[in-house]
């Protein structure tokens, strides 16, 4: 079943003749929360803005509803983009700066007045219709920015880092609040971030990109249990990477250990390398797990310990929220559902 709104057919852009996109397909589909999440200069920034018309595509084809708009200048495109910096008009109080464009579009003064009630109701600004932007907080600035984009009613609200200015806390809630108007409003989000907390808050699909590439698409859950490759699984979150060999299905070998695992497909004897999440590491007594190690290092997280534990010749890292002494010597067992098997991919 097709419910693409816009779809990349190998997009590829090249700057001064060195390739910023490569190849890049993919859809993205009507009414969905999807992020372009990856490093500074893996080319999620250069996407949105093809999306958005700012840069033209060295080859490929940019469809919307399955019309090539490659060629479109922005203001005809059913887009609208909000920047980290949000570039409201200081000279205009709230009210006007949400009906900026609807002021453009010379409609009549009683849809004007009703569009910016419905995206201040929506934004939980209503009320501050008169006040000045720049007495604004930097959280309620930026919903003043997203309802601008949002009442003129585009299909798509194309988002690049937005909250990067927001202190932690600030950031947090304006994560749950997007994820809000999104579901509330049913338009498309597309939005750029290089935080992984981030992504996996809001997303409805996640598109890991690395140099130009497209690492991995996927749900927030998928991308973060069953990374495809090192680069993901060492971007999403933290992770303990070990190179194994996979002997047969579910049964693999490392640090010189057999483990049972759940994972299938992978050959007899290839080499693969084995992902385990710190958290899906248990600590016991010494002699009571699967491999015993000693505690190296011990850093306190707030919510939970974060602990390097030497075994094997390999530093595991260890999320717990008991903490074992540094010295310590302790054991460590995972279960075969959370030992996650990779192809290995050649150097």
């Amino acid at each position: 079943m097709e419910n693409a709104i816009i779809e990349l057919v190998d997009v590829s852009k090249d700057f001064d003749g060195e390739g910023v996109l490569k190849n890049i397909n993919l859809k993205i589909n009507k009414h969905e929360f999807l992020t372009l999440l990856g490093p500074s200069g893996c080319g999620k920034t250069t996407t949105l803005r093809i999306i958005a018309g700012f840069e033209t595509p060295t080859s490929g084809s940019v469809l919307f509803d399955g019309v090539d708009i490659k060629n479109i200048p922005p203001y005809k495109r059913k887009v609208n983009t909000v920047f980290q910096r949000y570039a409201l008009f200081p000279h205009l109080n709230v009210f006007d700066n949400i009906a900026f464009g609807l002021h453009i579009k010379k409609l009549p003064k009683d849809d004007i007045k009703r569009r910016v009630s419905q995206m201040l109701e929506l934004v939980n600004l209503k009320g501050f219709e008169k006040r000045d932007v720049d007495s604004l907080s930097g959280g309620q600035q930026q919903r003043v920015a997203i309802a601008r984009a949002l009442v003129n009613e585009p299909e798509v609200l194309l988002l690049d880092e937005p909250l990067g200015a927001l202190d932690l806390k600030l950031r947090k809630d304006m994560q749950l609040e997007l994820k809000r108007i999104q579901q509330v409003s049913g338009i498309t989000f597309i939005y750029v971030t290089h935080d992984q907390e981030e992504a996996l808050t809001m997303s409805d699909r996640i598109v890991v990109m690395n140099q130009g590439v497209i690492q991995q698409l996927g749900t927030p859950v998928d991308i973060y249990n069953e990374p495809q490759n090192a680069f993901v699984a060492d971007f999403i979150g933290e992770s303990n990477i070990i190179e194994g060999l996979m002997l047969k299905d579910c049964l693999v070998e490392f640090l010189g250990r057999k483990f049972e695992c759940v994972d299938t497909g992978f050959g007899e004897c290839t080499f693969v390398d084995v992902v385990i999440r710190p958290e899906d590491l248990k600590i016991s007594q010494k002699g009571q797990g699967l491999i015993d190690g000693i505690v190296k290092s011990i850093t306190f997280k707030g919510v939970h310990y974060e602990m390097i534990i030497e075994s094997c010749g390999y530093n595991f890292m260890v999320h717990s929220t008991v903490m074992e002494p540094e010295g310590s010597e302790v054991s460590l067992s995972v279960i075969p559902f959370d030992i996650h098997i990779m192809k290995k991919v050649a150097e």
